[in-house]
């Protein structure tokens, strides 16, 4: 599992897996009770790799920003509660990322990054998600686009401009195009 398969959809608790593609969307799974939902591009969904905090400088990927809770906690859940006081949840968020912006990060925010630590850690795939990805070989390219991303620009395209591809026994690859209105 990668980083990038792992959303956040607005208005919906919780994190999610995304399982497959479909036509009009995708098929999320809940990481805390394994229901399995369909995701629209009508709902507003956000990938891990696209989520960041900010900091005085500039900003933090939501991985390093994981990957410092997990260097605290020595690899384990987290030493505080998620609902605990505003004091004790800013001192925390201090510690792991010293230079946060204090106006632009809210305690809603740090209350929500310590809870998906913890999902994370609880499903067992906080460790796998923050593996340092291996560096491609000399003259090796590497283009990857995740699912979330592949749905983000989907959404976006008009309708009628999908083109589908088929194959033949004989001939090779047809392409079709979608019929012009008369």
């Amino acid at each position: 599992m990668k980083l990038e398969d792992i959303i956040n959809i607005s208005g919906k608790p919780g994190l999610f897996k995304i399982i497959s593609k479909t036509k009009n969307g995708l098929i999320a799974e809940s990481l805390e009770d394994q229901k399995r939902i369909p995701v629209f591009a009508s709902d507003s969904v956000s990938a891990f790799t696209d989520i960041s905090i900010y900091t005085t400088d500039d900003s933090v990927s939501l991985k390093e920003l994981f990957q410092n809770i997990s260097k605290k906690e020595s690899g384990g859940a987290t030493s505080i509660d998620s609902n605990a006081d505003t004091n004790t949840l800013k001192g925390y968020f201090k510690e792991v990322l010293p230079d946060y912006d204090e106006g632009q990060v809210y305690n809603s925010h740090i209350k929500k990054i310590l809870k998906w630590y913890n999902v994370l850690q609880e499903a067992k795939l906080l460790e796998e998600l923050l593996k340092e990805e291996e560096e491609p070989k000399d003259g090796e390219e590497v283009v990857e686009v995740s699912k979330a991303a592949q749905f983000e620009q989907n959404k976006n395209q008009p309708k009628g401009h999908n083109v589908k591809a088929s194959s033949k026994a004989k001939g090779g690859a047809k392409t079709s195009m979608p019929r012009k209105a008369s």
